[in-house]
């Protein structure tokens, strides 16, 4: 497999967050941007929602809800790298 790099920028706060998470979970930010991609690529879409607006209280408590009887639950495989 041939590799090139990668260069994202980023807010100097969010990096060393984003660091700190990946060692506490063993592995480097660069595995985590690996298998981020990796998902991507074989999913054809972001593994996680994006959107403009913001969930009203209501919808807050009606995904708790669902979250806690186990409805409308994402997951994701573990991809190796």
């Amino acid at each position: 497999m041939t590799t090139s790099t990668f260069s994202v920028r980023m807010d100097r706060d969010v990096k060393h967050q984003f660091d700190a998470f990946c060692t506490e979970v063993g592995m480097t930010a660069s595995t985590a941007i690996n298998m981020f991609a990796r998902v991507v690529v074989r999913t054809q879409k972001l593994p996680f929602e994006v959107s403009a607006g913001t969930l009203t209280e209501q919808e807050l408590v009606e995904r708790a809800r669902d979250f806690d009887a186990g409805r409308n639950i994402v997951t994701h495989d573990l991809i190796e790298t």
